[in-house]
């Protein structure tokens, strides 16, 4: 009986590389706690909705995808560590994630010197910068730009002639970056900033700010930031009692956004992902099958019970989708993934028709984006 115990254990371990090299490991990490985990938490839910989608229909090649998945807890420095276990220990053919611009940011170094493809899912642009901001080889992210959503939210205000703006913006790098973008197309739309506060992204009164904007007589109020502050934000301009249209960043088209501000968000615009008006969108938009399938399987899942669809939905999705096309051409060589990945042509996803190329790792243009208005408590398509 023991050496048949000693024969089967023999087995398995000779068996378990060619147990591995059956499977592609993907890592994913999102912040699963922390401030942004309301992002993060449903970000890894459709992970692992898209994996199990792909593995169902035959996996790539015939080789089912492993997901990683771990914690970045909003924590830069946290989220570099794990990159490090996927790429060194874990042998990961790419990754996916983080949630926040600071801690990819972070990880931007190790998935450079690591030479591994990450795809990430958040919002700012300096992880896909160079210069100053460091190598983005390897390194390609699925939601909007913020030059882009600021483009957008831009030809919206020159269309109804609101001109001269008064911004407020997190100090944090996301914040950060959607300013510098502010700033840089304000003249090529005819924008005049007046003026710009900033505020904690933990902050839970920004009375002041508004009241320094207000003075400055803009004919509209620009908050960049994601989370409760810009909730905050609208509810403080309510009870100041500012008649002044208030603008969100594309990183707010939510329903929470709609439920911490509650009637104070009525009537707020934003640039946002077609995925939140996708019954409005014409028949002949090729995106519209795509979304469509996409909320009939989160539904399904029943995710939308405790996590409504939200702009970022869809962001895991489109990053997996492209890694997984591209690893199913040319296979798990990192250098030829990471060129292939860069080479996405067409590719129509949740949030927009993907053409990335050796400058833009990101691939999306204005066109990926619609400006949506809060009316009767939903997001409806902007009037």
């Amino acid at each position: 009986m023991r050496r048949i115990l000693v024969l089967l254990t023999c087995l398995l371990l000779t068996a378990s590389p060619l147990l591995a090299a059956d499977t592609i490991k993907l890592g994913a990490f999102f912040d699963l706690s922390g401030r942004a985990a309301f992002i993060g938490t449903p970000t890894k839910l459709v992970a692992e909705m898209v994996v199990e989608k792909i593995n169902s229909e035959g996996g790539i090649n015939g080789k089912m995808i492993e997901l990683i998945v771990g914690d970045t807890e909003a924590n830069p420095a946290k989220a570099a560590s794990i990159a490090k276990k996927f790429i060194y220990k874990d042998k990961v053919a790419a990754i996916i994630g983080p949630t926040l611009t600071d801690t990819g940011m972070n990880v931007k170094k190790v998935a450079d010197q690591g030479k591994t493809p990450i795809f990430m899912t958040v919002g700012g642009d300096p992880v896909i910068m160079g210069g100053k901001f460091g190598a983005f080889e390897w390194v390609f992210k699925s939601p909007q730009r913020s030059s882009i959503a600021v483009e957008r939210l831009f030809m919206y205000l020159k269309e109804k002639g609101l001109t001269k703006v008064a911004l407020l913006t997190a100090a944090d790098g996301f914040g950060k970056d959607g300013s510098r973008w502010m700033k840089e197309f304000a003249p090529k739309y005819g924008i005049e900033i007046l003026g710009e506060e900033s505020f904690g992204t933990r902050d839970t009164d920004m009375t002041a700010q508004l009241t320094k904007a207000k003075n400055l007589k803009p004919q509209a109020l620009i908050t960049w930031t994601i989370g409760p502050a810009g909730s905050i934000v609208a509810k403080n301009k309510a009870q100041l009692g500012l008649e002044l249209p208030l603008f969100q960043c594309h990183g707010l088209p939510d329903p929470k956004y709609i439920e911490l501000a509650g009637k104070a968000s009525e009537g707020d615009r934003m640039p946002s992902t077609k995925l939140m008006v996708a019954d409005a969108l014409p028949d002949s938009d090729p995106q519209k099958p795509v979304i469509k399938e996409f909320i009939k399987l989160y539904q399904e899942k029943g995710y939308d019970k405790q996590f409504p669809i939200n702009t970022h939905s869809g962001y895991a999705w489109d990053a997996i989708m492209i890694v997984a096309d591209a690893i199913k051409k040319i296979g798990t060589d990192s250098e030829v993934l990471r060129k292939e990945i860069e080479n996405t042509k067409d590719y129509v996803g949740i949030s927009g028709t993907y053409n990335i190329t050796p400058e833009d790792h990101n691939g999306l243009g204005v066109d990926s984006m619609v400006i949506v208005q809060v009316k009767d408590g939903k997001f409806v398509m902007a009037e």
